[in-house]
């Protein structure tokens, strides 16, 4: 799950002011130029004084990521008068979720990872919102297809995107100047920077001239033209793409010698080796700017386009959604919050500028501070290729069951490409099996 990018509580409370105060003279609303019958605002029938009927909100983030979704109610509740939304923090939110759809008390709508869309929505504890879309005139262009696959099972959809991100390749400026290096666009001229910009002491790594994982497979298996599951279910990177991406990774270690597992871990805890120029490039998501933005003349870091493979350019899509459990006492007005949230561009907004994830919306996304941002607008431009992970069940089982420990043991040398591929082949397609779509 992504990090999440926090403002200061001084930041939040300035927001939420400003929202309250535009409400003011607009008959509760949030100081959209929509006016009351907008479908993208609740019905305000409610003014004779009666109390707010409750919306029960949950989500499993504390601290900040609390007080980001605390505002949104807040914003939501001064711009109507129907529907009160509280919002609860969950610890072990899905165990807690599933208990309560069986018991009676589900909330009435949850902060969604979206990748569950396909495990749980079969199970029939997810309320479909077709409904709701075509009654108000949703328009699902405004929100990017794949976002919307991922939020779908079969011909439903489960809900709307309230962020949406991907991988970049985040590079150390001061250590391309110095080298006279411009970042790379392909494979080749990815192991050419991160060939130049290793530092080695003896047997002793100073400097990684590029950090990557096993975690990061999918991206390097579609940028070499394959897929990671076939249209009958079955694993699809036991092939030829499959076994480029092992390649170039096998290079970058032993023949470049680049990187060296588990180096940032002997760094000690609480150090980021991209942030002490200990790693001169690394793909990462939009959620990190915030962090290394606080480090100034520190880090002078740039944003760019992920490299490209024999197969183009590639990037895996994430973000959260919002759902509304089928146990739900209250979808009417769960469904005006989650449409108030997502279908209104300036709401998306103030969530964007709150919380500092790229909105679901694309309308949001036009703002100049999305489309003045030297380190955002990279990511808009990604956003437009990037492809979200295989919408199959047992998909998040098999890679973390089955191919990410067999590729570890590949990085790690105890095993040749061939093994690694033919036994996470042999182990996902049991799991995929295991975990057939209805």
């Amino acid at each position: 799950m992504q990090k999440v990018k926090r403002l200061s509580v001084l930041c939040i409370l300035v927001l939420f002011v400003t929202v309250v105060s535009a409400c003011g003279g607009n008959n509760g609303s949030t100081g959209n130029t929509n006016n009351s019958e907008d479908s993208s605002n609740p019905s305000t029938e409610n003014t004779t004084g009666a109390e707010k009927t409750k919306v029960t909100f949950w989500g499993d983030w504390g601290g900040e990521g609390a007080k980001q979704f605390e505002t949104m109610a807040d914003a939501f509740n001064a711009s109507q008068d129907k529907y009160e939304v509280e919002y609860v923090v969950q610890e072990d939110m899905i165990t807690k979720f599933l208990t309560s759809s069986r018991s009676g008390q589900a909330p009435d709508i949850m902060f969604w990872d979206r990748w569950r869309t396909s495990l749980y929505a079969p199970k029939g504890v997810l309320h479909p919102i077709d409904d709701f879309v075509t009654e108000d005139g949703i328009d699902q262009n405004d929100f990017y297809e794949e976002a919307l696959k991922e939020l779908s099972y079969k011909d439903s959809l489960y809900g709307l995107p309230i962020t949406v991100d991907a991988r970049a390749l985040f590079y150390n400026k001061t250590l391309f100047e110095e080298k006279g290096l411009t970042p790379p666009t392909t494979w080749e001229e990815l192991r050419h920077a991160a060939r130049e910009l290793t530092v080695w002491d003896g047997d002793k790594l100073e400097r990684a001239g590029f950090s990557f994982g096993p975690w990061e497979y999918n991206m390097y298996h579609w940028q070499a033209g394959g897929e990671m599951i076939t249209e009958d279910g079955q694993t699809g990177f036991n092939t030829e793409a499959g076994k480029q991406a092992l390649q170039l990774w096998d290079q970058l270690l032993n023949e470049d010698k680049v990187y060296k597992l588990g180096f940032e871990q002997g760094m000690g805890e609480g150090t980021d080796a991209f942030v002490t120029g200990k790693v001169a490039m690394l793909n990462t998501g939009p959620w990190m700017i915030s962090t290394y933005k606080k480090y100034g003349d520190e880090l002078d870091f740039g944003v760019v386009d992920m490299p490209a493979g024999p197969g183009g350019k590639a990037s895996v899509m994430g973000g959260f959604g919002l759902v509304i459990p089928e146990a739900s006492q209250e979808k009417e007005g769960a469904w005006a919050f989650l449409k108030w949230w997502t279908a209104n561009p300036e709401n998306a907004l103030l969530w964007a500028k709150t919380s500092f994830n790229i909105p679901g919306n694309k309308k949001a996304e036009e703002d100049p501070f999305f489309q003045e941002d030297p380190y955002l607008k990279p990511f808009l431009d990604i956003l437009d290729y990037a492809q979200i992970r295989p919408r199959h069940p047992g998909y998040s089982i098999m890679e973390t069951d089955a191919l990410i420990p067999n590729l570890e043991l590949f990085l790690n040398g105890d095993q040749s490409i061939e093994d690694a591929l033919e036994k996470a082949e042999k182990q996902g397609n049991d799991i995929l099996k295991n975990n057939q779509l209805e």
